[in-house]
């Protein structure tokens, strides 16, 4: 391909509209365009990307024995009352009306469809299990759209559902689904990490998400210094601690103006460890529950919500609330005496002499011992691990990671499939309700997050399986030297018969300027041709990862790109 052809529309400076690093460089670079808020038109440069993300993942679905079908990216609403999901869903789900005043919404998801379609598919046993996949796009009309295509309301989505007739089937498929994603992100040349995770809105048991590391990634993930264990900050699990013991006598102190952790530290002269926090939380059953934590952690909203004392639509009460409550306001609460059902994490529960508020303002208790001072605590996990807590999986400690996610499995269960009366005739001739399976891969976040992870100061650097093209000619003054034009040409024909996808750059720019644009737009390598490396019989060569050019005599050029540009094999 010649750039006279494949126009590069590429841009020296970076759009203000552009956050993080993935964004500003596939503005640049011309992979994507802006439409409106949240909505973009990929390239042709940035579609070449896309199909590559495309193509590995069909392959890997394929070979594991799925399905591929494509469903209406516009469902009715009636499927979506029955599952439950029609309000629960939220403002995300863009719902429309149709000439005839019907319902629908633009799909976010398919469970409720690829649910529908298998229970009129399904009839015996022998059917199953089954697994059906698509490449889609899905529409989430987030509150505030950003990050480019990593968090856009249209986005491209792989999303795959299987159908069983028991558990041990489920866990079969899950595994094969699993080691088929781990598959893929290697193929694709990614550094990437499996969690454990929460289900969220999709529903079911348990769940993994897929995670490309990255400094910039928008999730904390925690993983063991020994072993394999790794999980989402919200599913990470702490444990009950030995009590410190009681060594000060409880005392009230003033601290006037002091309500934050930071203020009352500077206040009393000491560290946040020793300050135990009260978060007031609506109830399930209560209007409200008070939880402790130590003053360093954070609320676990994941776990707390699944806590029976604690209203599942997650909320801390607002300022004026907890001030009628309570009688004080937020920063001033402490548990000695707090007339609310009081829930202490694990952590706070094993502190001894600390600092808590007095339930009035401007003086706080110090010196505090449960089982002394207030009854012992009724306890639970409501908090984020931290770096230092110990492994869950009883290995050496946990050390923190950011994340951007890319791929999610769950075991929906029976969640869909029994509101939905997904039903099959098992081996006794009885109905018998389908077992289900999910699981999704972001296309289109895959090529930002990539992007986070291989980026230096000039552009991108593409792993070699990701990349537009796999090789770029640059001749030197070819417009004005024919043996120089003629040589590149020669060269892009041969490497195009080898298989390499090859860019030609034809348009006669200064030598520097064409350099910049490939090294933005990521080329993994650049020749150059040029009289001089003609006359000696050589080609100048440069990885794009590499800081210095090398020469290599041209019967030498292609073994070593062949060895260079090898993609990773996986078995």
């Amino acid at each position: 391909m010649r750039t006279s052809q494949f126009p590069l529309t590429t841009l020296k400076e970076t759009p203000t509209e552009a956050e993080i690093v993935s964004h500003q460089l596939m503005l640049r670079a011309g992979l994507i365009r802006r439409l409106a808020s949240g909505l973009y038109t990929w390239t042709p440069l940035g579609l070449r990307v896309l199909r590559k993300v495309e193509a590995v993942i069909r392959e890997e679905m394929n070979r594991i024995g799925a399905l591929e079908l494509l469903m209406p990216a516009i469902q009715p609403a009636e499927l979506w009352q029955e599952s439950g999901r029609w309000q629960k869903y939220g403002a995300e789900l863009l719902r429309v009306k149709d000439r005839h005043e019907r319902d629908f919404c633009v799909g976010p998801t398919h469970e409720e469809v690829i649910t529908d379609y298998a229970r009129r598919e399904i009839k015996s046993y022998r059917q199953l299990p089954l697994c059906y996949y698509q490449v889609q796009t899905k529409f989430r009309d987030e509150i505030r759209p950003r990050f480019g295509v990593m968090r856009a309301r249209e986005f491209i989505m792989k999303d795959a559902y299987s159908f069983h007739a028991d558990h041990a089937s489920l866990q079969t498929t899950y595994q094969a689904m699993y080691d088929a994603y781990s598959r893929i992100f290697t193929r694709l040349g990614l550094k990437f990490r499996a969690v454990e995770a929460d289900t969220g809105s999709i529903g079911g048991n348990g769940s993994h998400e897929f995670h490309v590391l990255a400094d910039s990634g928008e999730d904390a993930l925690a993983y063991a210094t020994d072993g394999d264990y790794a999980a989402n900050v919200e599913m990470a699990p702490t444990f009950p601690q030995p009590r410190a013991a009681a060594t000060q006598p409880m005392a009230r102190v003033a601290t006037p103006g002091a309500r934050s952790i930071d203020e009352v530290c500077a206040a009393l002269n000491c560290a946040p460890t020793q300050i135990l926090k009260t978060l007031i939380l609506r109830g399930r059953e209560t209007p409200a529950v008070a939880v402790v934590l130590r003053g360093d952690h954070e609320l676990n909203e994941i776990k707390a919500a699944k806590h029976p004392w604690i209203a599942e639509d997650f909320a801390l009460l607002p300022a004026d609330e907890v001030r009628a409550l309570t009688g004080v306001p937020i920063g001033s609460i402490g548990p000695v005496g707090l007339s609310l059902p009081v829930l202490v994490d694990y952590a706070a529960a094993a502190c001894g002499d600390f600092i808590c508020g007095a339930n009035e303002e401007g003086w706080h208790l110090t010196g505090v011992n449960w089982g002394r001072d207030l009854p012992d605590p009724i306890t639970a996990d409501v908090r984020n691990v931290v770096a230092g807590d110990p492994a869950p999986n009883g290995m050496g400690t946990l050390q923190m990671a950011r994340g951007i996610e890319v791929g999610h499995v769950f075991q929906l269960g029976t969640t869909y499939s029994a509101k939905m009366q997904c039903e099959f005739l098992d081996e006794a001739g009885k109905p018998a309700t389908a077992i289900m399976g999910c699981y999704g891969i972001g296309v289109s976040r895959i090529v930002a997050a990539a992007i986070e992870q291989n980026h230096d100061e000039n552009g991108i650097v593409w792993p070699v399986p990701l990349a537009p093209f796999t090789l770029a000619i640059v001749p030197i003054n070819g417009h004005r030297a024919p043996a120089v034009q003629a040589a590149a040409e020669q060269l892009e024909a041969e490497l195009t018969a080898q298989g390499f996808s090859v860019l030609l750059d034809d348009r006669g720019l200064r030598p520097g300027v064409a350099f910049a644009d490939m090294e933005l737009i990521g080329i993994p390598l650049r020749i150059v041709v040029s009289e001089r490396g003609l006359a000696a019989g050589e080609y100048e060569v440069r990885l794009r990862w590499e800081a210095e050019n090398r020469s290599l005599p041209s019967q030498e050029l292609l073994p070593w790109i062949r060895q260079q540009l090898a993609e990773p094999v996986v078995g």
